[in-house]
């Protein structure tokens, strides 16, 4: 009697082949990819990529979170870092995330914004408050130790669900959302000492959702505070700093007759 082939376990698997293949097709998109986006080749930044790509198809895992970082050279310190670069900072920072186990609350991934560590609600802070919670800081000190070794500008977000809210603080979810976002940026400036120049915030109460607000689990991705290390075209659309004061521009090209007009008028707002 013949024996049935889809019954016998000594028969060879000839497809498995197709997942080895996929894998590797995988990884060369990826290569190519990050190889297509920098603007120049850089010997030493090639051989780190280059060499990070060996160590996945090893089954090594990333090098060393900080050991020879193209992230901390001060070449990078009058320029921003390339999709490239930030590529290589989002590995790192995952492996580092999910070392800690904090894998579930906090993600990094990459859009035309740049890359974006994105954090939920439940890691910082309680429902409906903008206080933040004690391991709030021990994510918030990891992140600081990469964004201080980057010359790229923080902009960091506050979202919320579609579910309203009234208190006494927070009339709304648009004042909610900025107060969030505001809380992390003063705790970077005075905790680890974050140049203020180049940190932003901004809130976008419920209308940036990135789930259906109409489950629970889609709502609670909602809820969330997106930190961003802008690339160098979105950075270009922050507003930028005055070199002179305005107020001294127009005392400067303004005539005898119009200062002294400006000086009494001064003098009346302050009268009065």
């Amino acid at each position: 009697m013949a024996r049935d082939a889809k019954s016998d376990p000594d028969r060879e698997n000839l497809e498995r082949w197709l997942l080895t293949y996929a894998d590797l097709i995988t990884l060369l998109l990826a290569f190519f990819i990050i190889l297509y986006s920098m603007s120049k080749i850089d010997d030493k930044k090639f051989r780190e990529v280059s060499g990070a790509l060996r160590n996945v198809l090893r089954g090594t895992g990333p090098p060393d979170l900080l050991a020879d970082s193209p992230f901390v050279d001060d070449e990078l310190g009058n320029g921003d870092i390339k999709l490239g670069d930030l590529v290589m900072l989002k590995l790192k920072i995952e492996t580092k995330l999910k070392g800690l186990g904090l894998a579930n609350n906090v993600t990094a991934t990459l859009d035309r914004r740049g890359l974006i560590i994105r954090v939920s609600e439940s890691a910082f802070f309680d429902l409906g408050s903008a206080e933040l919670r004690p391991e709030a800081e021990e994510i918030l000190h990891l992140i600081a130790v990469f964004l201080l070794r980057i010359p790229n500008h923080i902009r960091i977000e506050g979202h919320t669900d579609n579910l309203p809210i009234k208190t006494g603080k927070y009339p709304s979810n648009w004042e909610l959302s900025v107060n969030r976002a505001t809380v992390c940026v003063r705790y970077l400036i005075v905790k680890h000492r974050f140049p203020p120049e180049r940190i932003s915030a901004l809130g976008y109460g419920e209308y940036r959702p990135i789930a259906s607000n109409e489950t629970p689990q889609g709502r609670t991705q909602n809820r969330r505070v997106d930190i961003i290390v802008l690339s160098w075209e979105e950075k270009r659309k922050e507003p930028q700093a005055e070199t002179e004061d305005i107020s001294r521009t127009v005392e400067k090209n303004s005539s005898p007759e119009d200062k002294i007009t400006a000086g009494e008028s001064r003098a009346e707002l302050l009268t009065d």
